[in-house]
């Protein structure tokens, strides 16, 4: 145990000595009068041998001698710096900030050279006291005894305490006010610098002296001013510091200027109004962006502010060091400070310039306004402006867009660019949501610097990059109001576009917004006008068509027009048949394709159910289409389709469904859709009163065969009969020799006029059937001729068969009997007397028969027009195939096409009317060949 030195001084007189060396802690501010205030305490109130002071170096780690005490009174040891290892008693204390006791330094392996010191001076008890405050060690208190085990008292540890944590205290003071001394205060600088700023002329100047007071305060190798130069994209170095000649190395110079390309990331990070920090260990670019942008500069070290006013990059100020560094908050502060001075005084030296841009732009506006005002050519004042922006703005290109909502695209309304440049030739696709949104809400021009890099705008980036464009301007000719359309600057070269830039294609867009408002108004009267002479010409057509075929291709075509679809089709079916057909579709695209041989199931496919249950349009996106309709609706460019049934009256069943089909992301307009089921219910009214009409007609001219036919037959029979019994009256002498033999004649004559009549009165009641048979050329003509002999001879006509063979004429025998008597009886009717009917036969082939008769009668030549087309055009004016003869021998072309032949009526060149036939031959075991016509 440690005894004071003087025992037997009072207890009184230790306090008034301790109060002395507190307060002398509590006002001293020099570390050294401290520290030997400390020493002379401890050399006068404690029996200590050695006694010894080191202050902890925190950066090095180590203990520095400030003085102290030894046996010999050696005081160099006492200066010495001790280098603080792991596991060393002195760390030991500097770490745990606790006191340690050694009973023997002399035996201490971790006393490092205090070992050596203790062996040298034969100290054996030691005591060890940090010297600390608020859990900081500033150093350690050595104090040792000759005396092995020594340890202070309780009482001594409480004063050592106190005047240790005083020195603690005191030390610790001394360090804030030093930190305080040497921390960088940047208010007063930037005071003084806009105080200087106030009487200097010019932004030269003022630049100059921003520049050499950043670099005072600062003080790195360069300090530099760089300017952003907008259309070309590139940095240059406006002004720097003064530097003494340094060498002329590329290495030592500042860089000339930095391109925004190379540096992209720098770049958006000043737009961004971020400090950039580029020092030891630590950047805020990414690694590739820091490695050019240090490259260009020439420098190890990097600290730049943006200049920017009113979100306008007009360049930024930079300090560089060729080391490396590590920059502080308050340097960091003081560079955005001067940064935001030069943002507020730069606009100032360039206000007269500024003022007369304005002005200029504003005469650009007026004569653009009065352009629109005054001139009715909309297009020459889409010119002018083209004209007048792209020289103000030095861009290549001028585009003015026209949203189409249908359609959802952009229509190229006006394009300007050099005659060497390529066009637009198709519209621009529709934007995506957040391209769409961001026009539509945006109350200023969009700027695009770099179209590359940018991913706005992305669904025009391809088509823009081929026609050169690397940046543009786009602006909504109606600020935060729904797209109606867009004015487009583009600029071949990437580029910045300034606030007042932005501002004028604001304005111009706004005044092109109203032309472009009229045209759209107008474009849709025009359109509107359009449909409804589309739809009154359709109508027309429809109406005016008896064809089915010809109705259907041209209702489709109506609708496809109207539409513009690359699809339209027809499904039709018969009323209580199960089984549908696609009918004449209208294909304008490969890739919406159907299966034109699939039979459609109509009581199954859900496509058609669908569209049944429903009473008007069905819109259907491909994607709820089951599969099993999509096996007929295969295209694979099919997103959506548009179904409506024919529907005519409720009570009638409908006999099909117009289908139309277009990309996914058609829009239907109400005209659009209203013209097309306008189309649809007409469609289906027509073409109800074509199969009516066409119906009704087959049952007339079906009757009126069948009325011909019996009429024909019946007069036959009576001819017949009354042959028969002319011959039977002229038997009056049953004694004759020829009486048996006369009379079975006229009994077989009797049998063969009647055998025919169970034929007609079971198998043609309503409807004429075909009965094949076959007879001879040279029997039928002279059947014909017998039955006519009479009126040929009546009229005194010369009548002649041109036959060189006898062939065998198969078919209906009895038709084509009656047939060829009623030509040969309308000849002879129509010749005048003295004429001559000749009857020519000629073998086509081996399969059928010419057979003509020519004569020399008038025929009405309408009556040939009609009966070539085979009908009669108009079914309430006037024929002459209302009536016999003409009706007579329509009937006899309709009935030689149901028997397999063929009947024309023509006027020769010479004034001779030609009657010809076509008739089968016999012999059908020959190979066929082709029916002539």
């Amino acid at each position: 145990m440690v005894q004071p030195k003087e025992p037997n001084v009072p207890y009184d007189r230790q306090l008034v000595t301790l109060g002395r060396v507190l307060q002398t802690l509590r006002e001293e501010e020099n570390s050294d009068v401290l520290i030997d205030t400390v020493l002379g305490y401890l050399r006068s109130e404690f029996d200590y041998d050695l006694i010894w002071i080191g202050l902890y170096d925190r950066l090095e780690h180590r203990l520095y001698g400030k003085g102290g005490v030894t046996p010999s009174g050696e005081l160099g040891l006492l200066k010495q710096r001790f280098v603080l290892n792991p596991g060393d008693i002195l760390e030991q204390v500097v770490i745990q900030q606790r006191p340690l006791a050694v009973p023997d330094l002399r035996e201490e392996l971790r006393a490092g050279e205090w070992r050596k010191v203790a062996q040298n001076f034969n100290i054996q008890g030691t005591v060890i006291f940090p010297i600390r405050y608020k859990d900081r060690c500033y150093g350690v208190t050595l104090l040792g005894t000759p005396h092995w085990g020594i340890s202070p008292k309780t009482e001594e540890k409480a004063r050592l305490s106190m005047i240790l944590g005083g020195l603690g205290a005191a030390l610790y003071q001394i360090e804030v006010e030093w930190q305080r001394q040497q921390t960088k205060r940047p208010d007063q600088p930037l005071l003084a610098l806009l105080t200087k700023l106030r009487s200097l002329p010019g932004l030269g100047a003022r630049l100059e002296a921003i520049v050499e007071e950043t670099h005072q305060f600062i003080q790195p190798t360069r300090t530099s001013v760089y300017w952003f130069e907008r259309e070309r994209r590139y940095f240059w170095r406006r002004i720097g510091n003064r530097q003494k000649a340094t060498g002329f190395g590329e290495a030592s110079q500042p860089a000339s200027g930095i391109t925004v390309q190379e540096v992209s990331g720098f770049y958006h990070a000043l737009i961004s109004d971020q400090i950039v920090s580029i020092g030891e260990a630590h950047s805020s670019l990414k690694a590739d962006t820091t490695s050019r942008l240090m490259q260009q500069i020439r420098a190890r070290s990097l600290l730049a502010a943006p200049i920017l006013f009113q979100n306008e990059l007009l360049g930024f100020l930079a300090v560089e060091g060729n080391e490396p560094r590590i920059w502080e908050e308050e340097e960091k502060n003081y560079i955005r400070g001067v940064a935001q001075i030069i943002a507020l005084i730069a606009p100032l030296d360039e206000m007269e310039q500024s003022i007369d841009q304005i002005r200029s732009d504003q005469v650009l506006t007026a004569e653009i306004a009065r352009s629109i005002y005054n001139d009715d050519d909309w297009k020459a004042t889409l010119k002018l402006s083209a004209d007048k922006l792209c020289k103000r703005l030095r861009a290549e290109r001028f585009l003015v867009l026209l949203y189409d909502r249908d359609q959802a695209r952009f229509e190229i309304c006006y394009q300007s660019q050099p005659s060497n440049r390529r066009h637009l030739t198709t519209p621009l696709d529709a934007l995506n949501d957040t391209d769409h949104k961001l026009l539509e809400k945006s109350t200023e021009a969009i700027g695009i610097e770099n179209l590359d890099g940018d991913l706005r705008l992305l669904a025009w980036r391809d088509r823009l990059l081929e026609l050169g464009v690397r940046a543009l301007l786009v602006c909504n000719t109606a600020t935060g109001r729904s797209l109606e359309g867009l004015v487009v600057l583009c600029h071949e070269t990437p580029r910045t576009w300034s606030r007042t830039e932005r501002e004028l294609v604001r304005v111009v867009s706004q005044q092109i917004g109203l032309i472009l408002h009229q045209w759209q108004l107008q474009k849709q009267n025009e359109q509107q006008q359009k449909i409804m002479q589309t739809i009154q010409w359709g109508l027309t057509m429809i109406q005016q068509t008896h064809q089915l075929e010809v109705l259907e291709q041209a209702a489709l075509q109506q609708i496809s027009q109207v539409l513009q679809v690359p699809l339209v089709a027809l499904i039709t079916w018969s009323p209580g048949r199960g089984a549908g057909r696609i009918s004449t579709p209208i294909i304008t695209n490969d890739r919406f394709a159907l299966n034109l041989d699939m039979v459609i199931p109509v009581n199954t496919d859900a496509l058609i159910g669908w569209t049944l249950e429903s009473d008007g349009l069905l819109p259907l996106a491909i994607n709820d289409i089951p599969a099993d309709t999509r096996q007929w609706l295969c295209g694979a460019g099919i997103g959506q389709v548009l179904s409506m049934a024919l529907r005519t009256a409720p009570e009638h069943e409908p006999t099909g469904l117009v289908l139309v089909a277009d990309v996914a992301d058609r829009r239907w307009s109400e005209r659009h859709l209203s013209a097309f089921g306008t189309l649809v219910s007409q469609l289906a009214w027509s073409r109800r009163y074509i199969s009516l009409t066409h119906n009704l007609t087959l049952q007339r001219e079906e009757l009126e065969r069948l009325n011909w036919y019996k009429h024909r037959r019946l007069e036959e029979l009576y001819r017949s009969l009354c042959t028969s019994l002319q011959r039977l009256n002229q038997i009056d002498n049953p004694k004759d020799p020829l009486f048996v033999t006369r009379q079975q004649q006229a009994l077989k004559q009797l049998n063969d006029c009647i055998g025919t009549l169970p034929q007609l009165v079971e198998h043609e009641f309503w409807r004429l059937r075909t009965f094949p048979q076959t007879i001879s050329l040279i029997t039928l003509l002279k059947r014909a001729l017998e039955r006519v002999d009479i009126v040929i001879k009546q009229r005194q006509l010369w009548s002649q068969v041109h036959n060189e063979s006898n062939l065998t004429v198969s078919g209906d025998i009895v038709k084509i009997e009656l047939v060829l008597y009623e030509l040969l009886m309308i000849a002879c009717e129509r010749s005048q007397p003295g004429n001559r009917i000749d009857i020519w036969c000629r073998q086509i082939d081996n399969r059928w028969l010419e057979l003509s008769i020519t004569d020399n009668g008038e025929v009405d030549p309408r009556l040939i027009q009609d009966l070539e087309a085979g009908q009669i055009i108009d079914l309430l004016a006037p024929s002459p195939l209302d009536q016999p003869p003409g009706l007579h021998l329509l009937i006899c072309q309709s009935l030689m096409k149901q028997i397999g032949g063929e009947f024309d009526l023509y006027k020769l060149e010479d004034e001779r009317i030609l009657s010809r036939l076509i008739l089968p031959l016999a012999n059908t075991n020959r190979p066929a060949v082709t029916k002539p016509q």
